[in-house]
């Protein structure tokens, strides 16, 4: 699969509108080397954290989850909870392989192993949805917060996009694709860009001195944002890309440029976040 690569493609930079097209494309290679960062270290955390207990047995050092809110692990549902494992290391594998799609290099130096590598994180990103319905619908009680209508709006949409970037995939129609493809890439990551999305609002509101609430109205609308927000970029930069001129490539770019400092800091929030995770020590956003 000749996935998202063209998400961050600086072939604009010697075409009509010049200066323009260069901001662009540096704007979009900004964003893949934080990408690039953000999605490898939370590979890191997946596999340190989600791994050991998996390959062990030991699912009840997830129970730390629960101090956040999340339901991981839960006494007695070892088919549960062996679906949660392979939910979460599902998610690393999107993070890890997803990433190297991104790269223009390999695609074009390693092509055998590009299209393996879209392979194999089509037929996780799959896995990914169906297990996400399962822990959402077939767990516990049914679904009755914003947060599990999101995860399966989610689901959704990552099966509806896969498959059509498979179909056209297997027709040989490969611009059509990639775009489906990036598509399908950043929805397959929600639960990255919502992990990140959580500890910027978190940090930045720290700065400015205000006390965030777990109410605040952000939680709720960002649980379905953070996947829709980057498929409303990705529209933009294409569009930008392909037929914009030079204010609205330019326009483009600086939202981007906006966009990969808050993720970044995001990311590492996140990573300082998960660190305590790792060590066992005590979980506090301050």
């Amino acid at each position: 699969m000749r996935a998202t690569s063209d998400a961050i493609s600086t072939q604009n930079a010697t075409s009509g509108s010049g200066g323009a097209d260069g901001v662009l494309g540096a704007a979009a290679a900004f964003w893949l080397l934080t990408a690039l960062i953000g999605q490898w270290l939370f590979f890191y955390y997946i596999a340190s954290f989600y791994g050991p207990a998996m390959a062990s047995g030991n699912y009840e050092a997830w129970s730390v989850l629960s101090t956040m809110g999340a339901k991981g692990y839960v006494e007695g549902d070892t088919a549960g909870n062996m679906t949660f494992g392979a939910h979460a290391l599902a998610a690393g594998i999107i993070a890890f392989g997803g990433a190297l799609q991104l790269v223009p290099q390999i695609r074009a130096r390693a092509p055998v192993f590009h299209r393996w590598n879209g392979r194999l994180f089509l037929l996780t990103v799959v896995g990914l949805s169906l297990t996400g319905f399962y822990l959402v619908w077939g767990r516990g009680s049914p679904p009755d917060s914003l947060g599990e209508m999101s995860t399966t709006l989610n689901g959704v949409l990552i099966l509806a996009f896969a498959g059509l970037a498979g179909r056209y995939a297997m027709a040989r129609r490969i611009t059509i694709h990639r775009r489906w493809a990036m598509r399908l890439y950043l929805v397959s990551n929600a639960q990255w860009f919502l992990r990140i999305g959580v500890f910027a609002w978190f940090v930045g509101n720290m700065a400015l001195g205000r006390e965030v609430s777990m109410s605040d109205p952000f939680f709720s609308i960002w649980a379905f944002s953070c996947y829709l927000v980057p498929i409303a970029v990705l529209e933009l930069y294409l569009r930008a890309r392909d037929r914009g001129g030079p204010i609205a490539r330019t326009a483009v770019a600086s939202l981007l440029v906006l966009l990969t400092l808050l993720m970044g800091l995001g990311i590492f929030a996140f990573f300082m976040f998960s660190q305590k995770i790792l060590s066992g020590a005590p979980l506090s956003l301050g």
